[in-house]
């Protein structure tokens, strides 16, 4: 097994993943406290584009091969930011109306959307009878079922943490503000997991292009810093709710512009140089389990038995789908070292060389 190829990526997917859903419960637990989601978004973007500024000069010192820089690359990118701010406000607006776990639940919508995107623009191989195929769409089936699991079915409770915190997950009886809060929040989720395929979809065109992660994400949360700046200024016009205070909101700002908008970006785009999409769009159901776990412990929610059999079903979703990955690549690459004696005829390969020198024929 290669380290480069599959044990780092796989580690780094997980960790983003763990972040990303820590993104979550801290700015749900910002949000009581008052926090607006629209200065939320542009203080992210903008500490994002701040922390990676910094190496950017050392970057372009070592990278003095680079391809130019063309409006259309330009172009693109700023198009990446456009995305990338509609789908964060849809985001955050949709989890301050419902809960991290059911936002984690939903994003199982990723992994299929991206399949048939990453098909429609031929960026997977698709041959039906082949194993790989096979076990990459089986893979995505089983870890969406994981995901519906934990979703539909709670089943008993395996672990309690008391709490002096209210919960922030809508456990209790819904009022019929509640429920439509609930389901426009849901429905705002689900737009934020169309666009997220379309954003790994544009960006694997981008790094065919202009192979630079570091120098295509640093414009990208340019970008969303210049878009994002105005709007949310224009839609958050009292000054008073992007006042930062020492608290958890404070936190979950610069987390949120560290590991996820800065960090998170940053490897979801090598991970798409070196993976591709669906590779990449397959953890997003994994996130539900670290969800569930995150709430359990920092929200005081229960940990339900459905969650714990949802998890090991997404297990088993994973495995099989990294399985077809690696055997697709083990096959590219051995179709591309196959020595070119391979299409020699057999007359011509009927004989074998001696270590001694002497030419010995085979019976054809």
């Amino acid at each position: 097994m290669n380290f480069y190829k599959d044990v780092l990526p796989f580690t780094a997917m997980v960790a983003i993943e763990c972040t990303n859903v820590g993104v979550n419960v801290l700015f749900k637990a910002a949000t009581v406290k008052g926090l607006s989601y629209y200065a939320f978004i542009a203080y992210s973007f903008a500490i994002s584009t701040l922390f990676l500024l910094l190496p950017l000069p050392f970057v372009f010192r070592c990278s003095r091969g680079l391809p130019p820089l063309n409006l259309s690359i330009i172009f693109t990118i700023f198009l990446l930011g456009v995305i990338g701010f509609i789908a964060q406000v849809c985001g955050y607006r949709g989890l301050e109306y419902t809960s991290p776990t059911l936002a984690s639940a939903l994003s199982t919508l990723i992994p299929a959307f991206t399949f048939v995107l990453a098909i429609i623009f031929r960026m997977e191989k698709v041959t039906l009878r082949s194993s790989s195929t096979q076990a990459k769409i089986w893979g995505s089936l089983v870890s969406i079922l994981g995901a519906l699991v934990v979703v539909l079915y709670k089943g008993p409770i395996v672990l309690s943490i008391s709490s002096t915190q209210p919960s922030l997950t809508l456990d209790s009886p819904m009022t019929s503000t509640s429920q439509m809060n609930w389901i426009l929040g849901g429905s705002l989720l689900a737009i934020e997991f169309l666009l997220v395929p379309i954003w790994y979809i544009i960006q694997t065109n981008v790094m065919k292009q202009y192979p630079a992660e570091f120098v295509v994400v640093f414009l990208y949360n340019l970008s969303g810093t210049l878009v994002s700046a105005p709007v949310c200024l224009l839609l958050e016009a009292n000054l008073s709710a992007w006042k930062i205070n020492q608290d958890i909101t404070l936190i979950a700002i610069i987390y949120s512009g560290f590991f996820c908008t800065g960090l998170s970006s940053l490897v979801h785009t090598w991970g798409l140089h070196l993976k591709g999409p669906v590779y990449i769009s397959i953890f997003k159901p994994l996130s539900i389990a670290i969800a569930a776990a995150l709430s359990a412990i920092f929200l005081g929610d229960s940990l339900f038995f459905g969650t714990v059999v949802g998890a090991v079903i997404l297990s088993f979703g994973f495995y099989a789908v990294v399985w077809g990955k690696a055997k697709e690549e083990e096959l590219s690459e051995e179709f591309d070292i196959r020595p070119p004696s391979s299409s020699v005829s057999p007359l011509l390969q009927s004989y074998k060389k001696k270590d001694n020198g002497e030419i010995t024929y085979n019976d054809c």
